[in-house]
């Protein structure tokens, strides 16, 4: 018996009219897209739909300040930096209130006009001041997040200001009201943010310029007491950078065992940090330094061993420099000085261990590379 010839069906998928569009992604979805890639540093990513809400939304404010951030990445400095004099007077493209970021980005393309950036840092503050008084207000005296990182931006621009006029490579530090200044601005950060690291430390490095050391060392010691208790990931520990300089502080003032300190908790955050594998090469050389001095031995340790440790972490710097393609290079010159000085006086580098050839300091790639990052 054949088979009967099935009945024509009709399709089980209901298809879409030809004339129906599908919906564009909102502007505040574009944007939380374009901010997510920014934070995962895949800043080209970002720009391409940064540029499709510049051209559904022309003056969005958000958006050009991610593409001034996004452009900086990216090595497009100029660019970058018309961005963000689109976002500040005399600009006619500025909003009302000109976002603080976009003077405190200015302020930091400036280095060639200090001048320039003084007054980029100034309106950054005004800017900033305005806002906190605002946040004090509606708290009502009770603190909050967003009031805190006014607080820390606002130091961070007057710091930033500071560090203009104590830069010898400006005019600046030889003009007559230098030291009033620094310490007129040192003295509002505090006001603004007492217990403020960067402030403290910053004050410190003024009180050693004015030979004044035992100020300069409260002011260190009240920085590390601040955050000297706090876990790896809490956010009250500075930035990598201001530890390194607070490093840099305590070893001129040869408080040699509180900058170990502070290395051993940046290296246990990041173990491939160039200059803080020399900074403890250089702390533990100076406290060998001491220790000859002081009959040949510091703090229980002979100067074989502590210049035997610096000679160990001089030889991981130098090996990471060279792997990281480290663009300091003055680090590279003083870190063979030292082990040149080192090897003269007989200390070896340690036997390297089997399977320690140097493999191990490539930088891996963690990033996945089919992450979502399509938005339609």
């Amino acid at each position: 018996m054949g088979r009967t010839k099935p009945k024509k069906k009709h399709l089980s998928k209901v298809q879409e009219p030809a004339n129906v569009v599908k919906e564009e992604p909102s502007i505040s979805a574009l944007l939380e897209k374009a901010q997510s890639l920014i934070v995962q540093c895949d800043y080209e990513l970002a720009l391409k739909f940064i540029r499709r809400i510049l051209e559904k939304d022309a003056s969005n404010v958000e958006a050009k300040e991610m593409l001034g951030v996004a452009l900086l990445e990216t090595g497009e400095i100029e660019q970058a930096k018309q961005a963000f004099q689109s976002l500040v007077p005399p600009s006619p493209l500025a909003p009302a209130v000109p976002p603080p970021s976009a003077y405190l980005y200015l302020a930091q393309l400036s280095e060639d006009d200090p001048r320039t950036a003084l007054d980029c840092y100034k309106s950054a503050v005004n800017v900033l001041m305005g806002q906190l008084k605002g946040k004090e207000k509606a708290a009502d005296g009770n603190g909050s997040d967003d009031e805190l990182e006014i607080k820390s931006n606002i130091v961070r621009a007057l710091v930033g200001q500071v560090e203009i006029w104590m830069d010898p490579q400006y005019d600046l530090c030889f003009e007559p009201e230098a030291e009033k200044t620094c310490e007129d601005l040192l003295n509002l950060a505090l006001q603004t943010d007492p217990n403020n690291p960067e402030a403290l430390q910053t004050f410190a490095s003024v009180r050693m310029s004015q030979q004044r050391p035992e100020e300069a060392k409260q002011c260190l010691e009240q920085a590390w007491s601040v955050w000297k208790d706090c876990e790896p990931d809490d956010p009250k520990l500075p930035p990598i950078p201001t530890r390194l300089n607070l490093v840099k502080l305590f070893i001129e003032l040869a408080l040699y065992a509180p900058a170990l300190l502070v290395l051993h908790g940046i290296m246990s955050s990041d173990d491939q940090d160039v200059e803080a594998w020399y900074l403890e090469g250089w702390c533990f050389y100076l406290m060998s330094e001491q220790a000859k001095k002081s009959g040949g031995t510091y703090d229980e340790l002979t100067w074989e061993e502590l210049a035997k440790d610096s000679r160990d972490c001089l030889e991981t710097c130098q090996v990471l420099h060279r792997n990281q393609d480290h663009p300091d290079k003055p680090i590279l010159e003083h870190v063979q000085e030292l082990i040149s000085s080192l090897d003269a006086l007989g200390i070896k580098p340690s036997p390297v261990d089997e399977g320690e050839d140097g493999g191990d300091w490539e930088e891996v790639d963690s990033e996945d590379d089919d992450g979502d990052i399509e938005m339609q």
